[in-house]
């Protein structure tokens, strides 16, 4: 389908252009001619040439082949990519996340791979300020075409009408087929030393923050050295300067409170407990700040007595004396899903991305791949180990955001794999539909602003096969 097409070569865009970045620099001088033109901005060859080595390297560890020719393949979706991020501009159509994190991130981990700063430079063969600005480039390129893509299409929806004329009209081949799904339920205790673990944390940031304020130590060498924030532990703690409305409310509260070198109190949130610095004076309602998070720590003691609590209990439940629903209300601390006999949905997952949030996306199956992504990989080692109505012994994990626990699971169907149906597959079904659908509407808009955009190829590449024909004026 045109969806997985393009969307796959959207997430090219980011996972492969950004790695060419050094093998650009070292070809030839004489390749770096340019080959497209859309609207005001140029496409080199040497770019083309390294998309088309990437996309060629990358399919191959797939097992996958194209008749296309990888070089036309990668001119089409650069010139898709400069339009699309021209027109952002046009539009002010923003991008969502922060491009500076995401690339200090990125940048990061390249140096940690090479070992120092030093070997990364000798490497790339530039300063690294200049490989961070070509960075900061490309993804922003990148990341608008992308916004700008999301935005043609957010408003397109799919009528349930719609959905049942898209399932009748696939042909036998093209039904999906729906892999073996769990419904399970769960029993979740934590450790009842929950309060003291907070006590020690909040003991230990009141001790960096004195430090901090006495002048023995910058919040700065204190983060890299202790803070768990994987965003921002390696920059000291550091964000870039952006608004208070992306924070979570407490964090956002403290941080509005401080003055250019304040340190906050300790603050505690969903994600552990902070201590925040504002580096600077906000500019336009942005504020440049660092951070040091820790996350309460328990003893080995006190994460054993939760398992231990939910074996008995595991024992009690497996005796018939009490009924797993009946056991889950009164011992689960699970409020989603103890009402409910425990029974496991995705609304812890849907209420984490505010993009989801809906409860039309509710569901209790659960495929192989829905576990490690959002729901824990170790729920699914006890699923696979059970028999339909089984109870688990009790086992260790943690929650969404990352706090430790104990749950004891039972498992209640299996359901083998089979050709979706719209009674019980209508979610994928729509899914399918509303992509056709977006496909259909941005393939008219695309083609439209083709017409009304100036585009030169050159003539070496202009008798290629392009998915839009219109390319060539």
């Amino acid at each position: 389908m045109f969806t997985k097409r393009f969307f796959a070569g959207a997430f090219l865009l980011a996972s492969l252009l950004i790695p060419s970045l050094s093998a650009a620099q070292k070809r030839q001088v004489m390749l770096d001619r340019v080959v497209a033109i859309v609207g005001g901005s140029s496409i080199l060859y040497s770019e083309v040439r390294d998309y088309a080595d990437a996309l060629v390297e990358q399919r191959r560890a797939e097992g996958y082949t194209s008749d296309r020719d990888p070089m036309n393949e990668a001119l089409e979706t650069l010139m898709r990519q400069k339009l699309l991020y021209n027109q952002s501009l046009l539009d002010s159509v923003s991008v969502g996340g922060d491009i500076s994190v995401f690339v200090e991130q990125r940048l990061q981990a390249m140096i940690q791979e090479e070992g120092s700063i030093a070997k990364f430079e000798e490497k790339q063969h530039m300063p690294i300020f200049n490989y961070r600005e070509m960075l900061r480039q490309k993804v922003t390129e990148q990341e608008g075409a992308r916004a700008m893509q999301n935005h043609v299409i957010e408003d397109v929806i799919v009528t349930p009408g719609e959905v049942e004329r898209y399932f009748k009209g696939l042909t036998e081949e093209e039904v999906p087929l729906i892999p073996e799904q769990y419904v399970y339920a769960h029993i979740v205790r934590y450790p009842d030393s929950q309060e003291a673990a907070k006590q020690r944390t909040k003991e230990r940031l009141l001790e960096m923050r004195e430090r901090v304020i006495s002048g023995k130590s910058s919040l700065a060498t204190l983060a890299r050295t202790y803070s768990v924030d994987p965003g921002s532990a390696m920059r000291g703690g550091e964000y870039p300067p952006g608004p208070l409305e992306q924070l979570t409310p407490p964090f956002a509260d403290a941080l509005s409170k401080l003055k250019p070198g304040q340190i906050s109190e300790v603050v505690e949130t969903d994600y552990g407990f902070h201590i925040i610095e504002l580096i600077d004076e906000p500019k336009n309602n942005l504020y440049h700040y660092r951070h040091i998070l820790l996350k309460p720590t328990f003893t080995n003691e006190e994460l054993m007595a939760p398992n231990r609590y939910l074996d008995s209990l595991a024992k009690v439940i497996r005796a018939d004396s009490i009924s797993f629903e009946a056991a889950a209300l009164q011992h689960s601390q699970d409020d989603m899903t103890k009402q409910n006999g425990g029974l496991v949905t995705n609304h812890d997952i849907l209420m984490s991305n505010p993009s989801y949030a809906n409860v039309k996306y509710s569901n209790t199956k659960f495929t192989r791949e829905s576990f490690g992504d959002g729901k824990s990989l170790q729920d699914y080692a006890a699923i696979s180990s059970l028999k339909v109505g089984q109870v688990s012994n009790p086992f260790m994990t943690a929650d969404l955001k990352g706090n430790e626990l104990s749950k004891i699971i039972k498992l209640l169907e299996v359901i083998p794999t089979h050709a979706a149906t719209l009674e019980d597959d209508y979610l994928t079904i729509e899914e399918m539909a509303l992509n056709e659908k977006k496909e259909k509407v941005f393939r008219e808009w695309l083609k439209e602003k083709i017409d009304g955009i100036y585009v030169f190829i050159d003539p070496e590449f202009r008798n290629g096969e392009f998915d839009f024909p219109n390319w060539v004026k």
